[in-house]
Protein backbone atom coordinates (compact mmCIF):
# COMPACT_ATOMS: atom_id res chain seq x y z
CA UNK A 1 0.00 0.00 0.00
CA UNK A 2 2.86 2.41 0.88
CA UNK A 3 4.38 1.76 -2.52
CA UNK A 4 1.14 2.68 -4.28
CA UNK A 5 0.64 5.84 -2.23
CA UNK A 6 4.15 7.10 -2.80
CA UNK A 7 4.50 8.88 -6.18
CA UNK A 8 8.27 8.63 -5.97
CA UNK A 9 7.95 4.88 -5.82
CA UNK A 10 5.92 5.01 -9.02
CA UNK A 11 8.87 6.82 -10.52
CA UNK A 12 11.10 3.90 -9.62
CA UNK A 13 12.50 5.43 -6.41
CA UNK A 14 11.52 3.04 -3.59
CA UNK A 15 12.71 3.50 0.01
CA UNK A 16 14.91 0.45 -0.43
CA UNK A 17 16.63 2.24 -3.35
CA UNK A 18 17.31 5.25 -1.16
CA UNK A 19 14.84 7.81 -2.49
CA UNK A 20 15.38 9.74 0.76
CA UNK A 21 18.86 10.54 -0.50
CA UNK A 22 19.79 13.79 -2.22
CA UNK A 23 18.82 12.26 -5.56
CA UNK A 24 15.42 11.29 -4.20
CA UNK A 25 14.74 14.75 -2.87
CA UNK A 26 15.90 16.17 -6.19
CA UNK A 27 13.39 13.97 -8.01
CA UNK A 28 10.67 15.11 -5.59
CA UNK A 29 11.53 18.73 -6.38
CA UNK A 30 11.40 18.08 -10.12
CA UNK A 31 8.06 16.31 -9.68
CA UNK A 32 6.64 19.32 -7.83
CA UNK A 33 7.96 21.78 -10.44
CA UNK A 34 6.56 19.64 -13.22
CA UNK A 35 3.07 19.46 -11.68
CA UNK A 36 2.94 23.19 -10.85
CA UNK A 37 4.05 24.04 -14.39
CA UNK A 38 1.29 21.89 -15.89
CA UNK A 39 -1.20 23.69 -13.64
CA UNK A 40 0.23 27.04 -14.77
CA UNK A 41 -0.01 26.10 -18.46
CA UNK A 42 -3.63 25.07 -17.96
CA UNK A 43 -4.50 28.30 -16.17
CA UNK A 44 -2.81 30.37 -18.89
CA UNK A 45 -4.94 28.60 -21.49
CA UNK A 46 -8.04 29.42 -19.44
CA UNK A 47 -6.98 33.08 -19.09
CA UNK A 48 -6.40 33.34 -22.85
CA UNK A 49 -9.82 31.85 -23.63
CA UNK A 50 -11.49 34.35 -21.28
CA UNK A 51 -9.54 37.20 -22.90
CA UNK A 52 -10.63 36.05 -26.37
CA UNK A 53 -14.29 36.01 -25.32
CA UNK A 54 -14.28 39.61 -24.14
CA UNK A 55 -16.33 41.93 -26.29
CA UNK A 56 -14.44 44.82 -27.88
CA UNK A 57 -17.44 47.16 -27.59
CA UNK A 58 -16.59 50.08 -29.90
CA UNK A 59 -18.55 53.29 -29.33
CA UNK A 60 -17.87 55.37 -32.43
CA UNK A 61 -19.33 58.45 -30.74
CA UNK A 62 -16.60 58.31 -28.10
CA UNK A 63 -13.41 59.85 -29.44
CA UNK A 64 -11.74 62.24 -27.00
CA UNK A 65 -8.92 64.34 -28.47
CA UNK A 66 -5.58 62.54 -28.20
CA UNK A 67 -1.94 63.59 -28.07
CA UNK A 68 0.43 60.86 -29.26
CA UNK A 69 3.92 61.19 -27.75
CA UNK A 70 6.64 59.41 -29.73
CA UNK A 71 10.15 59.25 -28.27
CA UNK A 72 12.70 58.88 -31.07
CA UNK A 73 16.34 57.81 -30.77
CA UNK A 74 18.09 56.41 -33.85
CA UNK A 75 16.38 54.58 -36.70
CA UNK A 76 16.38 51.49 -38.89
CA UNK A 77 14.82 50.64 -42.24
CA UNK A 78 11.40 49.98 -40.66
CA UNK A 79 11.14 53.26 -38.74
CA UNK A 80 9.37 55.22 -41.47
CA UNK A 81 6.58 52.63 -41.88
CA UNK A 82 6.18 52.37 -38.10
CA UNK A 83 5.80 56.12 -37.62
CA UNK A 84 3.64 56.55 -40.71
CA UNK A 85 1.07 54.06 -39.35
CA UNK A 86 0.28 56.51 -36.53
CA UNK A 87 -0.36 59.25 -39.10
CA UNK A 88 -3.06 57.23 -40.87
CA UNK A 89 -5.59 56.97 -38.07
CA UNK A 90 -9.32 56.97 -38.73
CA UNK A 91 -9.84 59.35 -35.83
CA UNK A 92 -11.23 62.91 -35.82
CA UNK A 93 -8.89 64.80 -33.51
CA UNK A 94 -5.35 63.83 -32.65
CA UNK A 95 -1.83 65.21 -32.77
CA UNK A 96 1.58 63.55 -32.89
CA UNK A 97 4.63 64.96 -31.12
CA UNK A 98 8.05 63.48 -31.81
CA UNK A 99 10.64 64.04 -29.10
CA UNK A 100 14.35 63.91 -29.99
CA UNK A 101 17.31 64.87 -27.80
CA UNK A 102 20.02 65.53 -30.38
CA UNK A 103 19.77 67.86 -33.37
CA UNK A 104 21.92 65.47 -35.42
CA UNK A 105 20.09 62.30 -34.37
CA UNK A 106 19.91 59.87 -37.27
CA UNK A 107 16.10 59.78 -37.01
CA UNK A 108 15.68 63.47 -37.85
CA UNK A 109 15.41 63.02 -41.62
CA UNK A 110 12.81 60.27 -41.21
CA UNK A 111 10.65 62.45 -38.97
CA UNK A 112 10.98 65.43 -41.33
CA UNK A 113 9.89 63.20 -44.22
CA UNK A 114 6.87 62.07 -42.18
CA UNK A 115 5.89 65.72 -41.63
CA UNK A 116 6.15 66.42 -45.36
CA UNK A 117 4.17 63.31 -46.34
CA UNK A 118 1.26 63.90 -43.92
CA UNK A 119 0.52 67.65 -43.99
CA UNK A 120 -3.09 67.07 -42.91
CA UNK A 121 -1.98 65.68 -39.54
CA UNK A 122 -0.94 67.92 -36.66
CA UNK A 123 2.67 66.75 -36.30
CA UNK A 124 5.36 68.50 -34.29
CA UNK A 125 9.05 67.74 -33.84
CA UNK A 126 10.64 68.77 -30.55
CA UNK A 127 14.44 68.78 -30.24
CA UNK A 128 15.41 69.28 -26.63
CA UNK A 129 18.45 68.05 -24.73
CA UNK A 130 16.78 68.48 -21.33
CA UNK A 131 17.65 65.71 -18.90
CA UNK A 132 15.23 64.62 -16.21
CA UNK A 133 17.14 61.41 -15.55
CA UNK A 134 19.20 58.60 -17.01
CA UNK A 135 16.39 57.13 -19.13
CA UNK A 136 16.72 58.94 -22.46
CA UNK A 137 13.36 57.71 -23.69
CA UNK A 138 11.62 59.36 -20.72
CA UNK A 139 13.57 62.57 -21.35
CA UNK A 140 12.15 62.64 -24.88
CA UNK A 141 8.64 61.95 -23.60
CA UNK A 142 8.91 64.84 -21.15
CA UNK A 143 9.96 67.19 -23.94
CA UNK A 144 7.06 66.04 -26.13
CA UNK A 145 4.58 66.46 -23.27
CA UNK A 146 5.31 70.20 -23.14
CA UNK A 147 3.64 70.58 -26.55
CA UNK A 148 0.70 68.21 -25.91
CA UNK A 149 -2.64 69.94 -26.37
CA UNK A 150 -4.98 67.21 -25.10
CA UNK A 151 -5.77 65.44 -21.85
CA UNK A 152 -5.55 61.90 -23.23
CA UNK A 153 -1.95 60.88 -23.88
CA UNK A 154 -0.88 57.90 -25.97
CA UNK A 155 2.70 56.65 -25.64
CA UNK A 156 4.11 54.05 -28.02
CA UNK A 157 7.66 52.96 -28.84
CA UNK A 158 9.14 53.73 -32.25
CA UNK A 159 9.26 50.03 -33.22
CA UNK A 160 5.45 49.67 -32.95
CA UNK A 161 3.14 49.60 -35.99
CA UNK A 162 -0.64 49.92 -35.86
CA UNK A 163 -3.75 49.86 -38.06
CA UNK A 164 -6.03 52.82 -38.84
CA UNK A 165 -8.55 51.74 -36.17
CA UNK A 166 -5.94 51.76 -33.40
CA UNK A 167 -6.85 55.01 -31.62
CA UNK A 168 -10.60 54.42 -31.84
CA UNK A 169 -10.21 51.06 -30.13
CA UNK A 170 -7.59 51.71 -27.47
CA UNK A 171 -9.33 54.75 -25.94
CA UNK A 172 -12.62 52.93 -25.34
CA UNK A 173 -11.99 51.91 -21.69
CA UNK A 174 -11.60 55.61 -20.81
CA UNK A 175 -15.40 55.83 -20.82
CA UNK A 176 -15.01 54.50 -17.29
CA UNK A 177 -13.63 57.40 -15.18
CA UNK A 178 -11.90 54.91 -12.85
CA UNK A 179 -9.63 53.77 -15.70
CA UNK A 180 -6.33 55.62 -15.59
CA UNK A 181 -4.11 53.55 -17.90
CA UNK A 182 -4.64 51.26 -20.91
CA UNK A 183 -1.95 49.03 -22.36
CA UNK A 184 -1.69 46.52 -25.22
CA UNK A 185 -0.27 43.12 -26.01
CA UNK A 186 1.82 42.90 -29.15
CA UNK A 187 2.68 40.47 -31.93
CA UNK A 188 6.26 40.35 -33.19
CA UNK A 189 7.27 40.77 -36.82
CA UNK A 190 10.98 39.86 -36.88
CA UNK A 191 13.58 40.39 -39.58
CA UNK A 192 16.13 37.55 -39.70
CA UNK A 193 16.66 34.32 -37.76
CA UNK A 194 18.13 35.97 -34.65
CA UNK A 195 15.09 38.21 -34.23
CA UNK A 196 12.83 35.21 -34.89
CA UNK A 197 14.51 33.18 -32.13
CA UNK A 198 14.23 36.12 -29.78
CA UNK A 199 10.62 36.92 -30.57
CA UNK A 200 9.37 33.32 -30.13
CA UNK A 201 9.54 33.87 -26.37
CA UNK A 202 7.10 36.80 -26.37
CA UNK A 203 3.85 35.19 -27.62
CA UNK A 204 4.53 31.74 -26.17
CA UNK A 205 5.96 32.56 -22.71
CA UNK A 206 5.86 36.27 -21.82
CA UNK A 207 2.29 37.01 -22.89
CA UNK A 208 0.83 33.89 -21.22
CA UNK A 209 2.27 35.30 -17.98
CA UNK A 210 0.69 38.69 -18.70
CA UNK A 211 -2.71 37.06 -19.29
CA UNK A 212 -2.43 35.00 -16.10
CA UNK A 213 -1.57 38.09 -14.06
CA UNK A 214 -4.37 40.06 -15.67
CA UNK A 215 -6.90 37.31 -14.97
CA UNK A 216 -5.80 36.77 -11.36
CA UNK A 217 -5.57 40.34 -10.10
CA UNK A 218 -6.04 42.67 -13.04
CA UNK A 219 -3.20 44.48 -14.75
CA UNK A 220 -0.92 46.38 -12.37
CA UNK A 221 1.61 47.33 -15.02
CA UNK A 222 1.92 48.74 -18.52
CA UNK A 223 3.96 47.85 -21.61
CA UNK A 224 5.79 50.16 -23.99
CA UNK A 225 3.87 48.80 -26.96
CA UNK A 226 1.07 51.20 -25.95
CA UNK A 227 0.31 53.24 -22.86
CA UNK A 228 -2.84 55.36 -22.85
CA UNK A 229 -2.86 57.57 -19.75
CA UNK A 230 -4.88 60.56 -18.63
CA UNK A 231 -2.78 63.68 -18.14
CA UNK A 232 -4.34 64.13 -14.69
CA UNK A 233 -3.22 60.62 -13.67
CA UNK A 234 0.30 61.24 -14.95
CA UNK A 235 0.48 64.44 -12.93
CA UNK A 236 -0.88 62.71 -9.82
CA UNK A 237 1.85 60.05 -9.86
CA UNK A 238 4.58 62.68 -10.22
CA UNK A 239 4.82 63.10 -14.00
CA UNK A 240 7.67 61.74 -16.08
CA UNK A 241 10.13 62.95 -13.48
CA UNK A 242 8.96 60.15 -11.17
CA UNK A 243 10.16 57.49 -13.63
CA UNK A 244 13.05 59.32 -15.30
CA UNK A 245 15.75 57.10 -13.80
CA UNK A 246 13.95 53.76 -14.11
CA UNK A 247 14.81 51.10 -16.66
CA UNK A 248 11.25 49.70 -16.66
CA UNK A 249 9.60 53.08 -17.23
CA UNK A 250 6.56 51.50 -18.91
CA UNK A 251 6.02 49.12 -15.99
CA UNK A 252 6.29 52.01 -13.54
CA UNK A 253 3.60 54.07 -15.29
CA UNK A 254 1.09 51.27 -14.84
CA UNK A 255 2.33 50.27 -11.39
CA UNK A 256 2.24 53.78 -9.93
CA UNK A 257 -1.19 54.45 -11.43
CA UNK A 258 -2.56 51.23 -9.91
CA UNK A 259 -1.08 52.19 -6.54
CA UNK A 260 -2.84 55.55 -6.83
CA UNK A 261 -6.16 53.70 -7.08
CA UNK A 262 -6.77 53.76 -10.84
CA UNK A 263 -7.66 50.78 -12.99
CA UNK A 264 -5.14 49.56 -15.54
CA UNK A 265 -6.87 47.88 -18.48
CA UNK A 266 -5.41 45.38 -20.93
CA UNK A 267 -6.87 46.36 -24.31
CA UNK A 268 -8.18 43.80 -26.79
CA UNK A 269 -6.22 45.62 -29.52
CA UNK A 270 -2.98 43.88 -30.53
CA UNK A 271 -0.23 46.06 -31.98
CA UNK A 272 2.64 44.92 -34.20
CA UNK A 273 6.16 45.01 -32.82
CA UNK A 274 8.81 45.23 -35.54
CA UNK A 275 12.07 43.53 -34.64
CA UNK A 276 14.84 44.51 -37.10
CA UNK A 277 17.62 42.14 -38.10
CA UNK A 278 20.26 42.11 -35.40
CA UNK A 279 23.28 40.24 -34.12
CA UNK A 280 23.04 37.41 -31.61
CA UNK A 281 25.11 39.40 -29.10
CA UNK A 282 22.76 42.40 -29.25
CA UNK A 283 19.73 40.14 -28.92
CA UNK A 284 21.18 38.40 -25.85
CA UNK A 285 22.08 41.75 -24.28
CA UNK A 286 18.50 42.90 -24.82
CA UNK A 287 17.11 39.73 -23.23
CA UNK A 288 19.47 40.10 -20.27
CA UNK A 289 18.43 43.72 -19.81
CA UNK A 290 14.76 42.72 -19.74
CA UNK A 291 15.49 39.86 -17.31
CA UNK A 292 17.32 42.15 -14.89
CA UNK A 293 14.60 44.78 -15.21
CA UNK A 294 11.81 42.29 -14.44
CA UNK A 295 13.76 40.82 -11.50
CA UNK A 296 14.10 44.26 -9.92
CA UNK A 297 10.59 45.49 -10.78
CA UNK A 298 8.71 42.34 -9.78
CA UNK A 299 11.11 40.35 -7.63
CA UNK A 300 8.73 37.65 -6.40
CA UNK A 301 7.13 37.32 -9.80
CA UNK A 302 10.57 36.79 -11.30
CA UNK A 303 11.43 34.12 -8.74
CA UNK A 304 8.07 32.49 -9.41
CA UNK A 305 9.01 31.93 -13.05
CA UNK A 306 10.73 28.76 -11.83
CA UNK A 307 7.25 27.20 -11.71
CA UNK A 308 6.74 27.82 -15.44
CA UNK A 309 9.64 25.70 -16.69
CA UNK A 310 7.82 22.39 -16.78
CA UNK A 311 9.55 21.27 -19.95
CA UNK A 312 12.92 21.52 -18.23
CA UNK A 313 11.72 19.95 -14.96
CA UNK A 314 10.05 17.02 -16.71
CA UNK A 315 13.18 16.35 -18.77
CA UNK A 316 15.41 16.37 -15.68
CA UNK A 317 12.93 14.11 -13.86
CA UNK A 318 13.00 11.68 -16.78
CA UNK A 319 16.79 11.49 -16.59
CA UNK A 320 16.87 11.18 -12.80
CA UNK A 321 14.43 8.25 -12.77
CA UNK A 322 16.07 6.36 -15.65
CA UNK A 323 13.03 6.73 -17.86
CA UNK A 324 10.37 5.43 -15.44
CA UNK A 325 6.91 5.03 -16.98
CA UNK A 326 5.31 7.76 -14.86
CA UNK A 327 8.17 10.09 -15.77
CA UNK A 328 7.45 9.56 -19.44
CA UNK A 329 3.76 10.30 -18.80
CA UNK A 330 4.58 13.53 -16.97
CA UNK A 331 7.07 14.50 -19.66
CA UNK A 332 4.44 14.05 -22.36
CA UNK A 333 1.82 15.93 -20.34
CA UNK A 334 4.19 18.82 -19.60
CA UNK A 335 5.42 19.19 -23.16
CA UNK A 336 1.93 18.69 -24.60
CA UNK A 337 0.33 21.30 -22.34
CA UNK A 338 3.24 23.67 -23.00
CA UNK A 339 2.77 23.44 -26.77
CA UNK A 340 -1.00 23.81 -26.37
CA UNK A 341 -0.53 26.99 -24.33
CA UNK A 342 1.84 28.36 -26.98
CA UNK A 343 -0.72 27.67 -29.69
CA UNK A 344 -3.73 29.07 -27.80
CA UNK A 345 -1.98 32.28 -26.73
CA UNK A 346 0.43 32.84 -29.61
CA UNK A 347 -1.68 31.68 -32.54
CA UNK A 348 -5.34 31.89 -31.53
CA UNK A 349 -5.16 34.91 -29.23
CA UNK A 350 -2.35 37.04 -30.69
CA UNK A 351 -2.24 35.69 -34.26
CA UNK A 352 1.50 36.10 -33.99
CA UNK A 353 3.29 35.19 -37.25
CA UNK A 354 6.28 33.68 -35.44
CA UNK A 355 4.05 31.60 -33.20
CA UNK A 356 2.06 30.36 -36.20
CA UNK A 357 5.20 28.87 -37.73
CA UNK A 358 7.24 27.90 -34.69
CA UNK A 359 4.94 27.45 -31.65
CA UNK A 360 5.88 23.78 -31.54
CA UNK A 361 9.48 24.80 -30.75
CA UNK A 362 8.49 26.73 -27.62
CA UNK A 363 9.50 23.89 -25.24
CA UNK A 364 13.00 23.94 -26.74
CA UNK A 365 13.13 27.75 -26.53
CA UNK A 366 12.39 27.36 -22.82
CA UNK A 367 15.89 25.98 -22.25
CA UNK A 368 17.43 29.23 -23.53
CA UNK A 369 14.90 31.26 -21.51
CA UNK A 370 15.83 29.32 -18.39
CA UNK A 371 19.53 30.06 -18.92
CA UNK A 372 18.75 33.78 -19.32
CA UNK A 373 16.53 33.62 -16.22
CA UNK A 374 19.43 32.20 -14.19
CA UNK A 375 21.78 34.83 -15.61
CA UNK A 376 19.33 37.53 -14.51
CA UNK A 377 20.16 36.70 -10.88
CA UNK A 378 23.90 37.07 -11.33
CA UNK A 379 24.41 40.80 -11.75
CA UNK A 380 22.93 44.27 -12.08
CA UNK A 381 24.85 45.65 -15.07
CA UNK A 382 23.59 45.76 -18.64
CA UNK A 383 24.16 47.47 -21.99
CA UNK A 384 21.57 49.76 -23.55
CA UNK A 385 22.18 51.75 -26.74
CA UNK A 386 25.92 51.33 -26.50
CA UNK A 387 26.11 52.48 -22.87
CA UNK A 388 26.81 50.43 -19.75
CA UNK A 389 24.47 50.85 -16.76
CA UNK A 390 24.12 49.48 -13.26
CA UNK A 391 20.63 48.88 -11.87
CA UNK A 392 19.94 49.77 -8.23
CA UNK A 393 17.68 47.72 -5.99
CA UNK A 394 14.93 50.26 -6.60
CA UNK A 395 15.18 49.74 -10.37
CA UNK A 396 16.95 52.99 -11.20
CA UNK A 397 19.76 53.19 -13.76
CA UNK A 398 23.22 54.47 -12.94
CA UNK A 399 25.42 55.10 -16.01
CA UNK A 400 28.89 53.52 -15.86
CA UNK A 401 30.15 54.75 -19.24
CA UNK A 402 29.54 57.92 -21.30
CA UNK A 403 26.64 57.76 -23.73
CA UNK A 404 27.17 57.48 -27.47
CA UNK A 405 25.93 59.95 -30.06
CA UNK A 406 22.93 58.99 -32.19
CA UNK A 407 24.42 60.28 -35.41
CA UNK A 408 25.07 56.74 -36.60
CA UNK A 409 22.52 54.09 -37.42
CA UNK A 410 21.72 51.54 -34.75
CA UNK A 411 18.81 49.41 -33.48
CA UNK A 412 15.97 51.51 -32.01
CA UNK A 413 15.77 49.21 -28.99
Amino acid sequence: MTYLLNPLCDLGLTPEMGWESAGGYGAALMLMLCLTAIAYYSYAIHAAVVFLKQEAGIDHDFHPPVSILKPICGFDEQTYANLASFCQQDYPNYQIIFGVQELHDSSMEVVKQIIRDFPEVDIQLIVNDRTLGTNRKVNNLASALARASHDVLVLADSDVRVGPDYLQQVVQPLKNPQVGVITCLYRSIPQGWVATLESLHTPTAFHPGVLVSNHLEGAKFAMGSTIVIRRSVLEEIGGFKAIANFLADDFQLGHLSAQAGYQVVLSRYIVDHILPEDTLINALQRQIRWAIGIRVSRSWGYVGLIFSYGTLASTVLLLMTDGAFLSWMLWGLAWGSRVTMAWIVGVRCLQDPVAKSWFWLSPVRDFLSFALWIYGFLGNTFHWRGQLFRLTRQGEMVPLTPRLSNRVKFSPR
